[in-house]
């Protein structure tokens, strides 16, 4: 056990496809869950105010750049969507830091929304998991070779949303039905036109490098708070990534309880104010990107509540030849997708005896 906490404690991103994590990049992991909150939380109001900002939504089509080479398209009436959050620093994202390079997906999250829609589960994907990562092409066409044993988060990199959406399928064998890319410049915004978002803490959270400093107890996050508590790493749990996802996904879950308690959907004026965040900070899927699908993609998901979505994160060990990376447990990462697949709920055996970041409980 104390060999494992020590292996933990050294999971960093320093292999040679990273770089320094800064706060840019901790500011689109929120804006991911941000999104993934409000994604979860549609509802016919969003229609009314998606008619007035059409102009913000701007696509890519996913289906197009990928072809027919991929999962089949199961119609059993359940839904999977890839939420995944982008560092780039084009534009406003400028004040963040100066470009290093090509863009990378930080956080990732698949969203299977169950048939019925009252049900969801989401999959977070660590971003330093050791895949195979498969041939693609980038936004432009041009074919990218694939790789063995690359970090998770370099398809992305080196191949824009499709290779991203691509690499997801051939890890969980499941077709992506729509994608969601997110970007991170307006996501204080959206906390802070919520009035904050409500969270409680069962032990102090200091952190000097995310700035955050919470006492035990109920607070309501500001949209720069909201950042900070996502940031937080090593202060928390073991001070891993994996940590850090609890944190995050902790965060989603108060996230989609406070818009359904601050009445978003009965105010015009606050849903206008949302929405016209909100759209201006994601791209869709080509078939996302107008007004009337986004409508009915929002419709379909506006019963969910924080209660009705189950959150876990893809089933990792670490890796042998590199302690300060994960691979996926085969046997539970597969119990995972072929629920998945066959629409059923995961089984609690899938998440047995994984590794996690030890910070679960802190908030809630």
């Amino acid at each position: 056990m104390a060999e494992q906490s020590s292996r933990v404690s050294r999971i960093r991103g320093n292999g040679r496809r990273r770089k320094p994590v800064t706060a840019r990049r901790r500011a689109a992991t929120v804006a991911a869950w941000t999104t993934a909150g409000l994604v979860l939380v549609g509802g016919v109001g969003f229609g009314y105010v998606y008619l007035k900002i059409n102009g913000n939504i701007q696509g890519v089509d996913i289906n197009a750049q990928l072809g027919t080479d991929r999962p089949d398209n199961v119609d059993n009436g359940s839904m999977d969507i890839l939420v995944l959050g982008s560092d780039s620093r084009a534009g406003a994202n400028g004040t963040y830091g100066t470009d290093e390079g090509g863009a990378r997906s930080d956080t990732a999250m698949i969203v299977h929304v169950y048939e019925g829609h009252k049900k969801a589960a989401v999959v977070s994907m660590p971003r330093d998991t050791l895949i195979d990562r498969p041939r693609c092409a980038d936004s432009d066409g041009r074919p990218v070779e694939g790789e063995r044993r690359a970090m998770f988060n370099t398809a992305y990199e080196v191949g824009g949303p499709a290779c991203a959406v691509k690499t997801v399928e051939k890890i969980s064998g499941i077709r992506m039905d729509h994608y969601i890319e997110v970007d991170f410049t307006g996501f204080k915004k959206i906390i802070d036109e919520l009035g904050g978002v409500r969270i409680t803490t069962t032990r102090a959270i200091d952190d000097e490098k995310s700035r955050l400093d919470l006492a035990p107890g109920t607070h309501t996050l500001t949209g720069e708070q909201a950042l900070g508590l996502v940031r937080t790493r090593k202060s928390v749990g073991d001070g891993s990534d994996l940590g850090r996802i609890q944190l995050q996904q902790a965060f989603i879950k108060a996230l989609i309880q406070q818009v359904k308690d601050v009445g978003v959907f009965s105010s015009p004026k606050k849903l206008y104010s949302l929405a016209d965040s909100a759209t201006k900070a994601i791209t869709p899927d080509s078939e996302l990107d107008s007004v009337k699908e986004l409508i009915g993609f929002a419709n379909g998901l506006k019963g969910l509540g924080a209660d009705d979505v189950n959150m876990l994160t893809m089933p990792v060990e670490y890796d042998r030849t590199d302690p300060n990376r994960v691979v996926p447990l085969e046997k539970q990462s597969q119990q995972v997708w072929a629920a998945l697949k066959k629409d059923l709920p995961i089984p609690a055996a899938a998440t047995e005896d994984t590794i996690d970041g030890q910070a679960g409980g802190l908030v809630k």
